[in-house]
């Protein structure tokens, strides 16, 4: 009689990006028919939605909805890291249950940045074991970096994205013409999680950063312009592809050494003590000027490369240092990024423009210094 049984099981995943125009125009049936096993002319949908972007887009929602004949609830979720919790899990869940929706044909919508979306997909995960989903981000970190992996997370204490989950979405619909409302500071933002990308893979995306920097800004990466448009939309091939690229082949993170870890060594810890004062892209960017700085020590990263890649950071308005970057945080930070890569640092660092190589040895005293140096470099801008 057996007393020992081995189960394996394999699963599947397939989910589609993809840049489209006017989501919210009537004519446009994309974000009904994402995740949509079966069409209807009655269709029912649970959509949470991030405050600020409910007060812009929400007639031109209600007006796309009633088009369809679209029965339909919103579940309006306020947008901070502080707002970041299971609690607002719960609300997402406690509205679905209200609601109630079939569990395989009627896909939740998420609209908003990376934080509702994060929060949305958990709650997505979560609900029945697994309900689909669709991503729509508006803001651009939502449209390069956390509309188009699978993690899904919240804060817990003072760790950002303690809690969560590896969860596709069906579909990630990506629609430039949200950032046309998007302020100065978060277009930024989103242009660090772009800055990482080119810094890492992508030497002819730092180039055409390089090249139009002033142009992206002021156009917001909506292509005004025939040459911004052409510049923009190479700029998000460039960028999404390269990402989910680094992405696709390690879902899971079976493998702890990850290009797309960089920026995000020291800045996690840097975010949560700076909130709410330090944005996402800004604290990937004070972690890349740190470990750039790292790699110029270690002649990996020559001082005119060092100069090309601070002088980019600057004109796309972005901090290359922070009064708080100081022993104990770096420690801290070092310590937790080491746990979390199951122990060993496995940390990204640039090799010129356009490559990277992992380190294992770095050292607080080194972090310290490199954190001087970046002071002296950059603290006085």
């Amino acid at each position: 009689m057996a007393h020992q049984w081995q189960a394996q099981a394999e699963q599947t995943i397939t989910y589609e990006v993809r840049m489209t125009d006017g989501v919210l125009d009537p004519s446009n049936r994309a974000l009904l028919d994402a995740g949509a096993t079966v069409r209807t002319d009655e269709p029912r949908r649970f959509i949470v939605i991030d405050a600020n972007v409910l007060e812009i887009y929400g007639d031109a929602l209600r007006k796309y909805l009633a088009h369809h004949n679209c029965e339909y609830r919103l579940c309006v979720l306020s947008a901070s890291e502080e707002a970041k919790t299971m609690e607002s899990v719960f609300t997402v869940v406690n509205g679905l249950d209200s609601f109630g929706i079939s569990r395989r044909h009627e896909p939740i919508i998420a609209i908003g940045g990376g934080i509702v979306l994060d929060i949305a997909g958990l709650a997505a995960s979560m609900y029945r074991r697994s309900t689909p989903y669709v991503r729509v981000p508006t803001s651009l970190i939502g449209l390069v970096d956390a509309g188009v992996g699978i993690k899904t997370g919240v804060n817990f204490g003072s760790h950002k994205n303690r809690l969560g989950t590896y969860f596709a979405p069906t579909a990630a619909l990506l629609d430039r013409g949200f950032l046309a409302t998007v302020d100065d500071r978060h277009i930024s933002n989103g242009l660090a999680e772009i800055l990482k990308i080119a810094l890492i893979k992508d030497a002819v995306l730092f180039e055409l950063l390089e090249e139009h920097a002033e142009l992206l800004l002021a156009e917001r990466l909506t292509g005004q312009t025939p040459t911004g448009d052409v510049v923009a939309r190479e700029v998000f091939s460039r960028a999404v592809g390269g990402m989910l690229e680094e992405l696709e082949p390690n879902l899971w993170e079976q493998k702890l050494e990850r290009l797309v870890d960089y920026g995000h060594s020291f800045s996690p810890t840097l975010e949560m003590r700076a909130l709410p004062a330090l944005l996402h892209g800004e604290a990937v960017t004070v972690d890349m000027a740190l470990t750039t700085v790292l790699a110029e020590a270690r002649g990996m990263v020559s001082t005119p490369d060092r100069e090309r890649i601070f002088r980019l950071m600057r004109r796309l308005r972005l901090p290359v240092w922070h009064p708080l970057l100081e022993t104990g945080l770096l420690e801290h930070a070092l310590r937790e990024t080491t746990r979390h890569r199951d122990g060993l640092q496995r940390m990204p660092i640039p090799v010129g423009i356009g490559g990277a190589h992992f380190l294992h040895d770095l050292t607080v005293a080194e972090l310290t210094g490199a954190a001087e140096t970046l002071r002296e470099l950059g603290g006085d801008r």
